[in-house]
C-alpha cells in the first residue's frame, strides 16, 4: 500500500517508515510537490488532524495520514490545548519573528499562569486521522505527567523542557530520542497506526 504521511518533515517519514517495514511505501507532502499551508481552524485537534488528512486525500486522491498533538494543564482547563503551538499569541496583539521566538514566549506564558496553581499535572495527546478510500479510522497516544518550574534540558522541541512524564525524573528534552519515542504520546499513536496497517496487510 502506498500513503502519504501529512508532513514535510523527513525525519518524522524516516521514522514511521522503519515502523512501516516493507509492506508500505511512505511518501510526504515533498513527492506530492505541495508546500502550501493547510488550515487547521477547527476548536480540537480530533477536527484538524481529520481536516489535514482530508485536506490531501480530496485534492491528491491518495491514502494518507495525519497528526495533531496538545499539551493539556489540569489547572488550566486543558489550556493551551488546540492553540499549543500559538499560545502566545491566541489574544491577537503579539506577533513573532520566528517559530523559537514563539516556542519560548508559549514556555513564559505557560510558567505564568501556573505561578499560583497547586496543581501542575499536564498530559501530552497526540491524534492521528487515516483516510483511506475516503474513510477515517483515528488513533490516539497520551502521555501523562508534571509541568516543572524552569526549563530543563536542550532536546525535543515546544513544551518538552518543562514536561516530566509520569514515573521519570527527567523532561524530554533531557531525554535522547531513543529513550523520548519509547514514551512519548506521538510514539504511542503512531504504534497503533502501524498496528492496525500490519493487521490489514
Amino acid at each position: 500500500m502506498e500513503l502519504v504521511f501529512v508532513t514535510n518533515n523527513p525525519g518524522k517519514v524516516k521514522e514511521i517508515n522503519n515502523l512501516l517495514g516493507d509492506s508500505f511505501k511512505l511518501k510526504s507532502l515533498k513527492d506530492l510537490n505541495f508546500d502550501g499551508e493547510i488550515p487547521e481552524i477547527y476548536p480540537t485537534i480530533e477536527e484538524n488532524a481529520s481536516a489535514k488528512a482530508f485536506y490531501i486525500y480530496e485534492r491528491f486522491s491518495v491514502n494518507c495520514f495525519a497528526d495533531d498533538t496538545a499539551l493539556e494543564v489540569e489547572a488550566l482547563n486543558n489550556q493551551p490545548g488546540v492553540y499549543s503551538a500559538r499560545f502566545a499569541e491566541i489574544d491577537g496583539s503579539i506577533s513573532f519573528d520566528s517559530k523559537e521566538q514563539m516556542t519560548e514566549a508559549n514556555i513564559e506564558k505557560l510558567l505564568r499562569l501556573l505561578r499560583d496553581k497547586d496543581s501542575r499535572k499536564a498530559r501530552f495527546r497526540t491524534v492521528i486521522s487515516l483516510v483511506t478510500g475516503g474513510r477515517e479510522k483515528r488513533f490516539e497516544g497520551i502521555v501523562r505527567g508534571e509541568i516543572i518550574h524552569q526549563k530543563r534540558g536542550k532536546a525535543g522541541f515546544g513544551y518538552d523542557p518543562v514536561f516530566v512524564p509520569e514515573g521519570h525524573r527527567h523532561t524530554f528534552a533531557e531525554m535522547s530520542l531513543d529513550e523520548k519515542n519509547r514514551i512519548s504520546h506521538r510514539a504511542e499513536a503512531f504504534r497503533k497506526l502501524v498496528e492496525y496497517l500490519k493487521r490489514r496487510g
